[in-house]
């Protein structure tokens, strides 16, 4: 089975159900096309998303406008229990990566997109029972029937992937981690360094540390906006948050960064980062600002 190929940046789908006016298979197809037209192919889900709607509003939205599944890849996660209204049976919140309910997981994610594959399949967050040989015969299983084209993870450790990662058949694809000017540890616990050495694509959430880049009104975060700031009229670009998307995209480990936002003017601004090449000194001016201090 062929390996994902992913757009250079990735639709978040968990805020579909946020606003209720806007939680409809035709506002949320506006959302998908919207994406599309801007080269934003790969949508970004989990089954918890939207207390375990987001999923099966999208695939709503995706059948009655009769919208191209060859025109994008779907991404969606798997491992985390909730208590919710819609799973009464989950008493308390829990991690489970059993064969179980990966499998029960997988079904009713193809079911809820009305999809036949799944693109990518993330274990949504390290799991301290699971059982890294029973995973990867559920993997292995998963994509010999066809049901998932590739596998990964989101917040592993690199100690935890590289036990996974034993114990499959087939290259885990990414790595979906917190990755921004305002958490930049990713760079130094070696994660960015072993997607670089196992080929795995760094998704990184919260690129804009959950908007309080530009909203933080802490004297560091000021002083690294204002560097932003002067840094998108030397680039020439409409919005600062151009220049935080290059920074990350600066990176050799050619990360995907994973929008949070429906707006268009905030897609656009993140896809003009792909015009941008920072210069060497000013990548580092950004950390310089990012972590308070120059480089040892």
């Amino acid at each position: 089975m062929t390996t994902a190929i992913l757009s250079p940046f990735i639709f978040g789908a968990w805020r579909l159900a946020d606003v209720a006016a806007e939680a409809n298979a035709d506002a949320v197809a506006k959302k998908i096309s919207m994406a599309l037209e801007h080269g934003i192919t790969t949508f970004d889900h989990a089954d918890i998303y939207g207390n375990y709607t987001c999923e099966e509003l999208f695939g709503e939205a995706v059948a009655k406008h009769k919208i191209p599944r060859n025109k994008m890849q779907l991404i969606t996660k798997c491992g985390i229990k909730l208590v919710s209204n819609n799973r009464p049976e989950h008493a308390i919140k829990t991690y489970d990566t059993s064969r179980t309910h990966i499998v029960k997981s997988v079904e009713r994610s193809l079911t809820n997109l009305k999809t036949d594959v799944i693109d990518l399949l993330l274990i949504h967050r390290p799991d301290p029972l699971m059982d890294p040989n029973e995973v990867g015969e559920t993997f292995n299983d998963l994509q010999v029937q066809g049901k998932v084209k590739q596998f990964g993870v989101s917040n592993f450790t690199t100690n935890q992937v590289r036990m996974l990662q034993a114990r499959l058949k087939t290259p885990l694809g990414a790595n979906q981690i917190e990755f921004s000017l305002l958490r930049t540890e990713p760079m130094l616990n070696g994660q960015l360094d072993q997607c670089i050495e196992l080929g795995m694509s760094p998704m990184a959430w919260s690129p804009l540390a959950g908007g309080r880049l530009f909203t933080n009104d802490e004297e560091h975060t000021r002083k690294l906006r204002n560097c932003l700031d002067q840094l998108s009229r030397k680039y020439h670009v409409e919005h600062p948050e151009s220049i935080a998307y290059a920074w990350l995209l600066r990176h050799p480990s050619k990360v995907l960064p994973v929008l949070g936002t429906g707006k268009e003017a905030r897609l656009k601004a993140a896809v003009d980062a792909l015009k941008i090449q920072l210069e060497h000194e000013d990548w580092f001016l950004l950390l310089k600002a990012a972590v308070g201090h120059d480089v040892a």
